[in-house]
């Protein structure tokens, strides 16, 4: 069974950095491109970055995020991140990780097979 578990949410001030991980099992991580949404309250899911399963191609879906925000992955450790820094009051959200199978287009959200349950971010301004 697949299971994707995020960490590293909380509250921060604007301006602040937070660090987001994704932890897979049940799955061959190295074989999956793998993503970050966000949801915030009262909106729809929005699609934030992604990047390919050998980790060499990345895609910022947000254009309010480019610059700030950098995706990556470790598929010795099975774990994918969000580095995110200079953040706003805007970025306050639920972010959940995601998983999309190699052979699939990672740019596309309709690729996503399986979801995390999010990590809360919460930015004061």
């Amino acid at each position: 069974q697949v299971s994707l578990v995020e960490s590293g949410g909380g509250l921060v001030q604007a301006g602040g950095s937070l660090r987001l991980s994704c932890t897979a099992s049940g799955l061959t991580f190295g074989y999956y491109n793998m993503g970050w949404f966000r949801q915030a309250p009262g909106k729809e899911r929005e699609f934030v970055a992604a990047i390919s399963w050998f980790g060499g191609s990345t895609y910022y879906a947000a254009d309010s995020v480019k610059g700030r925000f950098t995706i990556s992955r470790d598929n010795a450790k099975n774990t994918l991140y969000l580095q995110m820094n200079n953040l706003k009051a805007e970025d306050t959200a639920v972010y959940s990780c995601a998983a999309c199978p190699a052979a699939l287009d990672y740019r596309v959200e309709e690729s996503y097979r399986s979801w995390g349950q999010g990590t809360q971010v919460t930015v004061s301004s």
